[in-house]
């Protein structure tokens, strides 16, 4: 893939986003991250499991396209579809405005990848559900995070209370 090409604007996005709000991108970020490397990993274990053949070397004969630009063998599911897809999720949890600016660039990396020959609109569609599922489902857990923290300290206050000091 060409995955530098995001290099650049999203190291501008990181860096407003610590600018305008250094305590929660410092601490949403790192979890952000986990959430679209776990997506990036389940979606290139899935090509495995799938095995579908990418359109650009399915149809070679048929598409002209630089074979550099093809990628690797499998299609199911994009990655950069559920990458994608799981940061706008992500953002769009914590930040419900978001959505504007994210979906749209989302639907064109979409649209770039079956454009090109790399994937069939089916690969695309699976990416879009399997990042928003992992990359909304993590802001959600960590906008649960005080909750559950509340909880937790509620159960283990008595036990701290009740340990025998010496």
């Amino acid at each position: 893939g060409h995955r530098s090409t995001l290099y650049l604007p999203g190291s501008c996005a990181i860096a407003y986003w610590i600018w305008s709000n250094r305590r929660e991108a410092l601490l949403s970020g790192p979890v952000l991250g986990a959430a679209v490397g776990l997506t990036d990993f389940v979606g290139g274990q899935l090509k495995w499991v799938f095995e579908r053949v990418r359109p650009c070397r399915a149809l070679a004969e048929a598409v002209k396209i630089e074979p550099s630009g093809c990628g690797g063998l499998f299609s199911f599911p994009s990655n950069h579809a559920a990458n994608t897809a799981a940061i706008a999720a992500f953002l769009q949890v914590l930040y419900p405005k978001s959505g504007w600016v994210t979906w749209p660039i989302v639907a064109l990396i979409g649209f770039a990848r079956v454009y090109i020959g790399a994937h069939y609109v089916t690969d695309v569609l699976g990416g879009w559900m399997l990042g928003g599922v992992l990359g909304g489902g993590a802001a959600f857990a960590l906008l649960q995070w005080p909750r559950f923290r509340q909880k937790v300290g509620a159960i283990t206050a008595p036990i701290k209370e009740a340990e025998v000091r010496p």
